[in-house]
């Protein structure tokens, strides 16, 4: 519930950190200090985003964006990046058990977001309900939340929107600084650390991070401990460059290793408990079946300052391996490796007249085999091209911005197919005060169908079901009308934000009535014309310095048109969500602590009576609330900050409940309750503490 909606008060302390740290964590922009912690959020209007053009100021963007700062990730309590970001208004994440979990922007995920990290996109299988985002959390300095298609620099598979993952800013000259970080979690005993040092010295910049975790299985008050939900995460990071006048260029290396078991959902037949194959549910060893994920990648990332604007060059290659064992430890029954390059060149100008301009071309190639004994999905290549123009102009309440883009995409594997589509956004935004904003956007978006919905056939053992894909598939086109208006004073932050998408030939999954393997449902790729509605909306209140009472509220409803009752609703839309929320400050600038505070929150989750109903494919979903607590400060001896400080408790009630977009949700019924499937995490209390080893000048 940490939002920009909700809790503007943690972008002040993102803002007002320990001297050496005054920087915002948003790709490295600075701000100014200000000895007025009360008015700084304020001062977010000023932040610098990516999302849309490049390189524009948040109360200048068209098109709707969320930024969380690097403090509120700290203060989150999360098994994954995507899961640290998941309470955002208009976000959702779909889950199959410990560590995975996919993004969801306003009813829509899989390949429709695109994740950008380390300026690339992040390439895995994210076509499946058991694959996550292949990135250590910790590395995650900042997120951007673009939610629509209004951004032309990223081409197809951004029809729902873009998350971009920022690493941490750069030290200044002459800086080199150092930190551990450690968290504990007592429901799934997970246990995480992260060492991390930077530095830099004549240009020459660097930065260096390993980072561990592991958790046994998870537990609530219906399953007791959850087998199959251990995971265990390893992860490293290096990157060296060159910081010159000139501009940069950053050569990145990250590894990532995944282990998790897969919950199969098996139940005794007598006392309907779960079953497993560990001894002890407490253990952090791997257990059968268990998937193994490997991601490896390499960036070199260029900017180059010239006399009227910017040239930047991207480009990255990526090796992704996932391997599935189940009926041995030491022998895969599936194994995908997938290559991708990308590539990235772009031209930003400066602002001359109130004009900015920007072109560029950008695209991937991939290549898909399959090691293993069984194939879900065949072996392919791809290739990916496209290119973008857009201008913005700025008067003194008014910004204008537009582009156009085209792509393709050439996809070889029995079959060999070609797509191609033009899409492009207009948007305008009136400052109509310091205090009032008004945005509206238009966009058009396109997404080919990927491998998994054309060519799909075999068992997904993480979501227990069988999976057939269809070869006539066509390209998804989309129209989108997005209209906000965010409201800021001294005293009260107020937004909403209301879209209309019409999509075309939406592809989803539903259930057939075959048997194609024994013990798992079938489902098979279809598509059909669709249209989402729906709004964010959030009000946060501070009557005093030191209180703040947030609210949000986030819904979606996703049909498909011409459909009877049946088959009207579509399939993965979440639920309508109310966060509630009361802050309390206790302390800003104390001698031991520091941006101290303590906060009390609700979720609530309204009960999904519209789903996808024919064959079975979907089930409604109960209304349940969830109660939240945390509290936090900065640890200070002799005015320097020592540590930063967490305790957070999750679910506190330690309330039973299925989340309508967990997939575990459609496991097996429980004969001794009568309940299907496993339910979600209980009570979990979270202990992180965040040490600076070094601060310090180099001569």
């Amino acid at each position: 519930m940490k939002t920009r909606y909700v809790m503007l008060s943690l972008l002040c302390y993102a803002m007002t950190m320990t001297a050496q740290n005054h920087r915002m964590e948003n790709g490295g922009k600075q701000v100014e200090d200000s000895t007025d912690v009360f008015y700084q959020h304020l001062q977010l209007k000023e932040v610098m985003v990516t999302g849309v053009t490049g390189d524009t100021k948040l109360k200048h963007s068209t098109a709707p964006i969320s930024v969380v700062t690097g403090k509120e990730l700290r203060q989150t309590t999360s098994t994954n990046v995507i899961d640290a970001v998941a309470k955002q208004p208009g976000m959702a994440q779909i889950t199959t058990g410990g560590g995975i979990s996919k993004p969801i922007i306003r009813g829509l995920g899989y390949n429709r977001i695109i994740v950008m990290n380390e300026g690339v996109r992040q390439e895995g299988q994210q076509w499946g309900d058991e694959h996550g985002v292949e990135v250590d959390e910790q590395s995650v300095g900042s997120v951007e939340i673009l939610k629509g298609p209004a951004s032309l620099m990223y081409g197809s598979d951004a029809m729902a929107g873009v998350l971009i993952l920022h690493g941490a800013p750069s030290p200044l000259d002459g800086e080199v600084r150092a930190n551990v970080s450690t968290e504990y979690q007592t429901n799934n005993g997970l246990f995480a650390y992260s060492l991390n040092a930077a530095g830099h010295h004549g240009g020459f910049v660097w930065d260096g991070r390993f980072s561990d975790k592991m958790a046994h299985a998870y537990k609530n008050k219906y399953d007791g401990y959850v087998p199959g939900s251990q995971f265990r995460e390893r992860a490293g990071r290096l990157m060296m460059g060159l910081e010159k006048q000139w501009g940069h260029s950053h050569l990145t290396w990250t590894c990532y290793h995944l282990t998790p078991s897969i919950i199969e959902g098996e139940r005794d037949e007598d006392t309907g408990e779960l079953t497993s194959y560990l001894s002890s549910l407490t253990s952090y060893r791997k257990s059968l079946p268990f998937q193994q994920v490997k991601h490896y990648k390499a960036v070199w990332d260029n900017s180059i300052n010239l006399p009227k604007g910017y040239l930047k060059a991207i480009v990255g290659y990526q090796q992704n391996r996932r391997q599935e064992f189940e009926e041995s430890m030491d022998d895969y029954e599936v194994f995908f490796k997938l290559h991708t390059v990308t590539y990235d060149v772009r031209y930003l100008t400066q602002e001359f007249d109130g004009w900015k301009l920007a072109v560029g071309t950008n695209g991937m190639w991939q290549r898909s085999q399959n090691l293993g004994e069984e194939a879900l999905i065949p072996e392919y290549r791809l290739f990916d091209f496209g290119g973008y123009a857009t201008a913005s102009k700025s008067w003194k309440r008014w910004t204008l911005n537009g582009g156009l883009r085209y792509d393709t995409r050439h996809l070889k594997y029995e079959h060999t197919k070609d797509f191609e589509g033009v899409t492009g956004s207009v948007g305008a935004v009136w400052n109509a005060s310091e205090h009032l904003d008004v945005r509206l956007n238009v966009a058009r978006g396109f997404r080919a169908p990927n491998m998994s919905e054309l060519g799909a056939d075999g068992v997904h053992e993480g979501t227990v079901r069988y999976e057939l894909g269809s070869a006539n598939l066509k390209p998804e086109y989309s129209w989108q009308a997005d209209l906000g208006v965010d409201f800021t004073s001294h005293y009260v932050e107020a937004q909403v934000a209301l879209f209309a998408n019409r999509i075309s030939n939406y592809i989803f999954t539903k259930r057939v009535d075959v048997v194609k393997e024994e013990g798992y449902n079938t489902y098979q790729y279809t598509q059909g014309d669709a249209r989402l509605l729906g709004f964010e909306a959030g009000v946060d209140v501070h009557p005093v310095h030191r209180l703040h009472l947030g609210n949000t509220f986030s819904y979606v409803d996703a049909r498909q048109l011409n459909q009877p009752e049946e088959t009207r609703y579509l399939p993965f839309t979440p639920a309508p969500r109310w966060t509630s929320e009361v802050k309390y400050e206790i302390t800003h600038q104390g001698k031991i602590f520091n941006n101290a505070y303590v906060a009390l929150g609700l979720e609530c989750y309204l009960r999904q009576h519209h789903y996808y109903k024919e064959d079975q494919t979907e089930t409604a979903t109960p209304s349940y609330t969830l109660l939240n607590f945390s509290l936090g400060t900065d640890l200070m001896i002799r005015k320097r900050k020592v540590a930063e400080l967490y305790l957070t408790a999750d679910n506190l009630l330690n309330r039973a409940y299925q989340n309508h977009l967990s997939r575990l949700k459609y496991t097996d019924i429980n004969v001794a309750t009568g309940r299907m499937g496993v339910y979600n995490m209980g009570r979990n209390v979270v202990m992180k503490v965040v040490v600076p080893i070094e601060v310090r000048g180099v001569k």
